[in-house]
C-alpha cells in the first residue's frame, strides 16, 4: 500500500487489527481447551467474547470511515499465535504449560495494546474523535485482559509450575529452582 497521509497509515492499521483479531478469534478457543487452569479457561473464553467485540467495533469504524478492512493478513498475529501454538503441542505439568500458554497470551496482549494506542493516536490527531473513542474502549480491553493474564499468572500458575519444577528437583540436584516473587513477573 502507498501511503500518502496519517490517513492512509490509520487504515492499514486498522486492517492490520481486523486481520490481527479475527485470527485471534480462531486461536482462543484452542488455548482455553488446552488451559489445565479453570481460571485460566474463563480468562481465555472471556476474552473470546470481548474479541467479538471488537471485531464488531472496528466494523463499526469501518462504517464511520467508510474503508474496506478486508484484503490484509496481519503477520505479526500471525506470527505471535504461531508461536504460542508451541505450547498447545508441549506436553509436561500443567501449570508449566498453562504458564506457556499465559506467556504466549501476554504477547499477543502487548501487541495488541500498542497497535490500537497508536491507532487511537492517529484518530485523535485526525480529529475523528469518534473513532478515538471506539480504539480507547478496545485498548482498555486489551490492558484488562493483561491484568487478568498477569493476575491468575502470580497468584496461581507460577506458584504451581514453580512447586512441578520442586517436585523434579531430586532428578536435577543441579538446577536451581528460582523463587516468584509477590508482585512481579520477571
Amino acid at each position: 500500500m502507498h501511503m500518502e497521509s496519517l490517513s492512509d497509515l490509520m487504515e492499514d492499521e486498522l486492517k492490520d487489527l481486523y486481520s490481527a483479531e479475527n485470527q485471534l478469534l480462531k486461536a482462543l478457543p484452542k488455548l482455553a481447551k488446552k488451559a489445565s487452569s479453570r481460571q485460566l479457561k474463563e480468562a481465555f473464553t472471556g476474552h473470546l467474547k470481548e474479541t467479538e467485540g471488537h471485531v464488531k467495533r472496528l466494523q463499526q469504524i469501518a462504517k464511520i470511515l467508510d474503508i474496506d478492512l478486508g484484503g490484509e493478513k496481519c503477520q505479526a498475529m500471525e506470527g505471535l499465535i504461531e508461536e504460542g501454538g508451541e505450547a498447545l503441542e508441549d506436553d509436561g505439568p500443567p501449570a508449566v504449560i498453562d504458564s506457556a500458554l499465559i506467556a504466549a497470551a501476554r504477547r499477543v496482549e502487548h501487541y495488541e495494546m500498542a497497535a490500537y494506542c497508536s491507532t487511537r493516536g492517529m484518530a485523535a490527531q485526525l480529529g475523528n474523535d469518534r473513532v478515538a473513542k471506539l480504539l480507547e474502549e478496545t485498548t482498555k480491553e486489551e490492558e484488562a485482559a493483561d491484568k487478568k493474564l498477569k493476575a491468575i499468572a502470580q497468584d496461581e500458575v507460577f506458584p504451581q509450575a514453580a512447586a512441578a519444577g520442586d517436585s523434579e528437583q531430586g532428578e536435577h540436584e543441579d538446577r536451581p529452582v528460582k523463587s516468584i516473587r509477590a508482585g512481579s513477573d520477571k
